[in-house]
């Protein structure tokens, strides 16, 4: 229990403070004119507005807002924030540090009735009004949050809505009834910044009261109707409605206005400033209650493949390796008895071969991405590296998926070595590449912001064709120069009949059985992870689900460990594919969650959406079907060679 504490302890404090150790350097900002060491303009970036209710974000000039000047430079993306469809880009709001702003107009938009440009762009409006569309905004590499009153400041979400629809199923709008349509934009923000003065032992150096560093900004968002006053005023209570139907020729202007106030705080240091934002989305209680349930599996498997080794099998192999007399060869039973066929190749073996290779990559890859990640460079301050690294580590990874796969395949006594390291190189990428670019092309006909340029779509190409399947050769070169695997029993030519079997250990049951607990320990891991990927939650718990990987590591080699002796205990000696499909059968169980997700949690109603939802999930339970299988199949496979190699045979 003081290895388990000690573990704990290790993790829980790399996942909660390790999110500035990797070049995020703080910015120091001070009053214009003040310092030309420091920055006196806060830039405010847009990111893609996004919703529950559909899979499809879109950028922020799709909805027409207001546009800065056209020679300010987005921000450069990483591959992964490319992939994951984020779309930052300058704003037209203009900032300086402790200079407070009331009601400043950014910008003013107008719609005539009966033009169709116009009548486009306000339903665009309508629908992302309606949909709950939310605002995403960036201010010094921090989101901008926006904390609901009637939470009391418990919980603040990292967006906000673009306005407020009277029927939305999520609540009635504040601003009337339910009784009748009506959207409402929210046109006017109220920009808090709270900073953490310069006068601070942290900072090594003090600028007094004229500088000091982004702690948190918090929005208020409002609809104010500026043109039922003479003039601006962002003190009005009549809010802005869009109507569902302009008359012809009938004016309509929009009037966007932002407020900034500055807040002095230094209660809270720069270093925690993410604190109040990671603490309201993941209750910490229910991330201990998952790893203890998936403790408890882990010690009940334990004790059972314990009670296995150290007792009948100890048994088997003491009875086995006797002086046997004519009687003890009578009562001879069990998985001895299957010696001369336990290492018979399997069918389908090529196909076997390329999946545990591709499995072993996927495995890899997701070791040290989580080893990255609870070293914080991949945290949530650190935006799209999480899946540049996957990426990237993917494709280097592919050496030794060619070496497991031509190792394994050449233990089969295969000869189209050719036919393996293409199958290889190619037919799991393919298959996630192909999945992937189906959902693009659904996006490219929404016009969405997730929609990968044609440009990254060659790139990912070129390190697929370019590094990955070049890295894959090399892999399987080494993997067929060397020596065959030697199997500690010899093959008899004639198969041995299997005798008939009962219901728990036929393949089907067994199968299914096994995928029971390995999912039981990540269930509940899985549903903040859906919540990250579809409900704009932040996940950064990496020292948990690193536990909680290792977890379902050991359990699904334990349960096809326990599941494979049973088997071979009543003379099947199948086992090649039964091994990998046993704790393979965990990506059912995961899908038939996402499916569970997607009807309970997610409001979803667009074919479109429903489509893109279940094509991304198809492509998560196939890479999770890669990992499990692979694990399952390499401990069986440990466990086979090691309990025939002790044991003696005529």
């Amino acid at each position: 229990m003081r290895i388990f504490s000690g573990i704990f302890i290790l993790l829980y404090t790399i996942s909660c403070d390790a999110f500035y150790l990797p070049g995020l350097a703080p910015v120091n900002y001070c009053k214009k004119d003040e310092s030309e060491s420091c920055k006196s303009e806060v830039l405010l970036y847009v990111n893609r507005l996004n919703t529950e209710e559909s899979i499809i974000p879109y950028e922020y000039n799709h909805f027409d807002f207001c546009q800065p000047d056209s020679d300010e430079k987005s921000p450069v993306e990483n591959l992964g924030q490319v992939v994951f469809g984020e779309r930052i880009r300058p704003s037209s709001y203009k900032i300086e540090f402790m200079k407070n702003e009331t009601c400043k107009k950014l910008c003013s938009k107008k719609y005539i009735g009966g033009r169709e440009s116009d009548e486009t762009l306000l339903s665009i409006i309508r629908k992302g009004i309606s949909l709950n569309y939310q605002h995403h905004w960036i201010v010094d590499n921090m989101p901008v949050t926006h904390c609901p009153e009637f939470t009391d400041g418990q919980y603040c979400n990292t967006g906000f809505p673009m306005g407020c629809y009277s029927r939305n199923t999520r609540g009635a709008c504040y601003h009337g009834p339910n009784t009748k349509e009506a959207y409402f934009l929210y046109n006017h923000v109220d920009l808090i910044i709270s900073y953490h003065s310069g006068a601070h032992e942290e900072w090594g150096s003090s600028f007094g009261d004229k500088g000091g560093r982004i702690i948190s900004v918090k929005v208020i968002p409002k609809s104010i109707n500026h043109r039922s006053t003479e003039k601006i005023d962002c003190s009005s209570q009549d809010p802005l409605e869009i109507p569902t139907k302009l008359k012809s020729n009938d004016p309509m202007e929009i009037d966007y206005t932002y407020s900034v106030i500055f807040h002095e705080n230094n209660t809270i240091k720069w270093s925690s400033r993410w604190d109040y934002i990671l603490e309201s989305m993941h209750q910490t209680n229910i991330q201990w209650f998952s790893i203890l349930n998936s403790l408890v599996i882990v010690l009940f498997l334990s004790g059972m493949v314990a009670m296995i080794l150290l007792r009948t099998l100890h048994k088997d192999i003491a009875r086995y390796n006797q002086i046997d007399s004519g009687e003890d060869a009578q009562e001879e039973f069990g998985w001895k008895l299957v010696h001369g066929d336990v290492f018979r190749p399997p069918r389908k073996g090529m196909l076997l071969s390329v999946l545990l290779g591709s499995g072993v990559q996927v495995f890899c890859m997701t070791l040290v991405t989580l080893a990255f990640a609870c070293l914080g460079f991949l945290s949530p301050a650190n935006r799209g590296a999480l899946m540049t690294c996957a990426m990237v580590l993917f494709v280097l990874l592919g050496t030794p998926a060619g070496y497991v796969s031509a190792r394994i395949y050449k233990s089969f006594g295969g000869e189209k070595w050719k036919s393996n390291v293409l199958l290889t190189s190619m037919l799991c990428p393919g298959v996630v590449f192909s999945l992937f670019f189906i959902m693009n092309l659904v996006l490219w006909s929404k016009s969405s912001s997730a929609a990968v340029p044609f440009t990254t779509l060659v790139a990912l190409l070129g390190l697929w064709f370019g590094v990955s399947v070049p890295l894959t050769f090399i892999g399987a070169y080494f993997g067929f120069r060397k020596r065959a695997l030697e199997h500690p029993v010899r093959t008899n030519q004639i198969p041995r009949l299997i005798p008939e079997q009962s219901i728990y250990t036929q393949p089907v049951p067994g199968i299914i059985m096994g995928g029971v607990l390995p999912f039981g320990c990540i269930f509940i891991q899985l549903f903040f992870i859906l919540n990250s990927l579809w409900a704009s939650e932040m996940y950064y718990m990496f020292g948990f689900l690193f536990l909680v990987f290792i977890i379902l590591v050991i359990t699904c080699a334990e349960t096809t460990v326990l599941l494979c002796y049973f088997h071979l205990c009543a003379e099947d000696y199948h086992w090649w594919w039964r091994s990998y499909l046993t704790s393979g059968f965990t990506a059912v169980y995961l899908f038939f969650y996402c499916c569970h997700y997607f009807f309970s949690k997610l409001q979803i109603e667009d074919a479109a959406s429903g489509f893109l939802y279940f094509g991304y999930t198809l492509i998560m339970v196939f890479l999770f079907n890669l990992l499990t299988g692979t694990i399952g199949f390499f401990a069986c496979f440990s466990f086979i060679r090691k309990i025939y190699s002790v044991v003696k045979v005529d």
